[in-house]
């Protein structure tokens, strides 16, 4: 199990099948919220669903693939964040995450991707880290530039998004960019 502790408040951690209806409860609650930028929030109609992306999640943890761990606030789920795409030749994968209305803008998800990141970089080997985002999402885009994260391309009508072809951005960190920037 990972267990990183971000501050006296956040922990980032594995899903455990018991987080189902909490997980569930989160993302019934912001539903309207996530939507526009994540395709996923649709499909998880019921807590059934969070069940199935936990053990999901705990397999692709075990076959090294990912790495989805939640965000918890004094104890409650309150969003996740997650690395997938790991590809262990190249030492790079991709990074996520999303949180819950109540909590947007209080700085949580940034200050909680610097330790995600760092442990990354620290515990898995990886030397690049990407964060991909649709041109639209101004408030992603702004998580990865207080990360450092370099713009490194757009690719064009790349991901659906609610039935719309997007433009989606591909942002990179080098681990020895984030070195620097420490």
């Amino acid at each position: 199990m990972v267990n990183i502790t971000v501050n006296n408040d956040i922990v980032l951690r594995t899903w455990v099948p018991g987080d189902a209806d909490a997980l569930f409860n989160a993302v019934q609650h912001s539903r309207a919220h996530l939507s526009p930028w994540l395709n996923w929030v649709q499909q998880t109609t019921k807590s059934e669903h969070s069940l199935q992306f936990i053990k999901y999640s705990q397999q692709g943890l075990e076959n090294q693939e990912s790495l989805a761990l939640g965000i918890f606030y004094d104890g409650q789920v309150i969003g996740g964040v997650g690395m997938h795409q790991w590809n262990h030749l190249l030492k790079k994968a991709q990074i996520g995450y999303w949180i819950s209305k109540d909590y947007e803008g209080k700085g949580i998800v940034t200050s909680g991707l610097k330790v995600f990141i760092r442990f990354l970089f620290e515990k898995t080997n990886l030397n690049k880290i990407e964060i991909h985002f649709s041109t639209a999402n101004k408030r992603s885009a702004k998580v990865a530039e207080n990360l450092g994260a370099k713009i490194e391309g757009i690719i064009r009508q790349s991901a659906i998004r609610n039935g719309i072809l997007e433009d989606v951005v591909i942002s990179g960190i080098l681990k020895s960019e984030w070195y620097k920037k420490l």
